[in-house]
This record gives structure tokens, C-alpha cells and sequence, in this order.
């Protein structure tokens, strides 16, 4: 039995962050609660010891982080926020050590970087880094979005990924500030999104929303260099119509990997060659609903959770851990506007 958080979009019936919990033994998702109430918890992230939550927020006309205590029942506790005025970020991190959070602003062009505190939760930003520059999409890549920020698996760089100038940056932190130290550019109006390392070879795999392809890159952990080597659809080869990429996962063996597609809604199962790193499709799966914004592994991997924002629904499916391929379960839960899994810790 494992618990997950979801986080939503409250622009219609939802009032927040929900937990909900897997039942491994019967293959079926219950318990859907309200877990705390606020604006916008559009991305989570939960701290390695399991102790803290902290999610996007959205405060009239402000924007920031937010930091929760989980306690022994998995209910969440405020304990502060950081916000400045504008869009609020759309993705957030935080590292191993919990010492530092990273948010991402779509909408601003920039990645912040804030001191964890053990009051609030979360200090003021000890810096800022705007990005600049624009792409060949008129009415997507007019500027600079930058729609993920997190560490590497080393957590030696953090690396962002900015869909509005199609650019890949590896930063490091030094007394507090972000210092850029390489970029990687990904072919014009591709539109990246996310990005899954390897865990066990120098590879790293980005998803675009906007091409919808999954890119393969070499990843030196010395020199926080990326460098692309293959480029894969994640449509189907008869699709017709407008399809947006938009979460991709990697298995903890490195053997699958896993991205959603908005349109065609669907899930694209790639099987990774182990000397190479390049990707071979294996199938896609309906995600039984409308506009899977995001989904997740739990963390046994036994099973995938695909979360469909437009339809409301969290679809089950039991993974094949050999071939990758996904069956559809029974079961299915109710959550509005849904838009990121994250489990606790196992």
C-alpha cells in the first residue's frame, strides 16, 4: 500500500492538494482526500526523508513556493511560503539533502533558487536567474518559458529546460547563487519540456511538447555536458491532429521509459538499448481519459498511474517489468483537474 499526493489546477471544482492511496494487493487506487487547500498546487515535490511537501502556490496576484510538514498520517501542515508578484512557477524540486528548492516560471522565463528553512519551511530567494531569447513558434516560443528546474542525479549541477529558446542549461550553486555552466540546443521549435536520467549509464532522455519527440543525450557528470545523439516520435505513425508531449519517467533499472501524450492521449512505451542509450518504441497505451498532463510510477514500478486533467480521472495500469507494456485495470478515481503524481518515499 502506498500514498501519493496530486496536484491540480483549481480554476474548476478542485480546492487543491489531494492524497489518494494504492492498494498494491487488490490493484485498485481509494481514498481520495482533500489534503490541503490552495491556489493553483499545479507541481509537488516531497523531500527524501519524507518529513516535507512543497508545492507550487498561487496567491491572487502572486506567485511562489510553498512548504508542508507531512506527518505521521501523511496529512500536510503549513508551514510558509515564499511568493513575489506575477505568474506563479509551474514546476519545483528540491534536493536530497534538503538544502536547497528550485521553481521553474513558465511564464516569467526564470529559475529560482531558495534556502530550505526549518521554521517556514522555505527562505526568501537567494537568487534569480532570467533567461533570455525566443524561438520560431510565434505564439509559444515569443520568449523564454522555462518549464523544469532540478538537480542532477549526482546533484553536482541542476539543469533547466526552456521550451520557449528550444535550450537545455546546466548550472551549479555556489554560496547561494546559480552559476550557468554549460547549454545544449535542441533543434528550432522543438519545444522541450521534461527531462529522466539514466540511472545507471551517462544518458538522459527530453521530452518536447511541442515536436513530440523524445530526445537521447549523452550526460557527462564531470562537465555537466549534454549532447544529443537520437531523436524519437512519441506519436503513433497514423495519428492526425494536434498531439502536446508532456511528462516522461525512466524505470530504476534504465530499461523503460515512459511519456504522455496530450491529444492523442496516450502513453509512448520505449525500451532502452543498455550500451547505447537509444530508445526503440515498444507500444502505446490509451490513457483512458482526456489530456494526461502527467503520470507516474509507483514505487514498486509493479504499477502506472496516468493522470487525464480535462476528464478529472487517475487510470491504473499493472506494468510488465520485462517488456515494459502496460495493462489497464479496473480502477479508476475521480480528481479534478489533475496535474502531477508524487509518492512518498519508499
Amino acid at each position: 500500500m502506498y500514498k501519493g499526493y496530486i496536484g491540480t489546477y483549481t480554476k474548476g471544482d478542485s480546492q487543491g492538494i489531494y492524497t489518494f492511496t494504492l492498494h498494491t494487493d487488490t490493484q485498485t487506487l481509494s481514498q481520495v482526500e482533500l489534503a490541503a487547500e490552495l491556489g493553483n498546487p499545479t507541481y509537488l515535490a516531497i523531500s527524501g526523508d519524507n518529513k516535507r511537501l512543497y508545492s507550487v502556490i498561487k496567491k491572487g496576484i502572486f506567485g511562489g513556493v510553498a512548504a508542508y510538514r507531512i506527518d505521521a498520517y501523511g496529512k500536510l501542515v503549513p508551514l510558509g511560503d515564499q511568493v513575489s508578484k506575477g505568474a506563479a512557477p509551474c514546476y519545483v524540486a528540491i534536493d536530497s539533502h534538503n538544502r536547497h528548492v528550485l521553481s521553474a516560471n513558465y511564464h516569467k522565463g526564470t529559475v529560482d533558487l531558495y534556502p530550505v528553512g526549518a521554521a517556514r519551511g522555505v527562505e526568501p530567494v537567494s537568487d534569480t536567474v532570467w533567461h533570455e531569447g525566443s524561438g520560431p513558434d510565434k505564439s509559444r516560443q515569443e520568449g523564454p518559458h522555462l518549464h523544469f528546474a532540478d538537480f542532477t542525479p549526482d546533484e553536482h549541477y541542476l539543469v533547466t529546460i526552456d521550451l520557449g529558446t528550444d535550450r537545455l542549461t546546466t548550472y551549479s550553486v555556489q554560496s547561494e547563487r546559480l552559476i550557468r555552466e554549460r547549454t545544449a540546443d535542441f533543434q528550432p521549435g522543438t519545444g522541450p519540456r521534461h527531462i529522466a536520467f539514466h540511472p545507471l549509464a551517462p544518458f538522459a532522455y527530453v521530452l518536447s511538447e511541442l515536436s513530440n519527440e523524445v530526445v537521447a543525450l549523452t550526460y557527462d557528470a564531470n562537465s555537466g555536458r549534454f549532447a544529443p545523439f537520437q531523436t524519437i516520435s512519441t506519436l503513433p505513425k497514423n495519428f492526425v491532429g494536434k498531439s502536446q508531449g508532456a511528462a516522461i519517467k525512466i524505470t530504476s533499472d534504465g530499461r523503460h521509459v515512459y511519456a504522455s501524450n496530450r491529444g492523442d492521449n496516450s502513453i509512448a512505451v520505449f525500451r532502452t538499448e543498455r550500451m547505447s542509450g537509444r530508445l526503440s518504441l515498444v507500444e502505446h497505451v490509451s490513457t483512458a481519459g482526456d489530456w494526461p498532463r502527467d503520470f507516474a510510477l509507483d514505487p514498486s514500478e509493479k504499477f502506472l498511474i496516468a493522470a487525464n486533467q480535462n476528464s478529472g480521472n487517475l487510470v491504473l495500469y499493472k506494468r510488465d517489468p520485462e517488456t515494459g507494456r502496460l495493462i489497464r485495470t479496473a480502477s479508476e478515481i475521480k480528481v479534478p483537474d489533475p496535474v502531477c503524481i508524487k509518492f512518498l518515499h519508499v
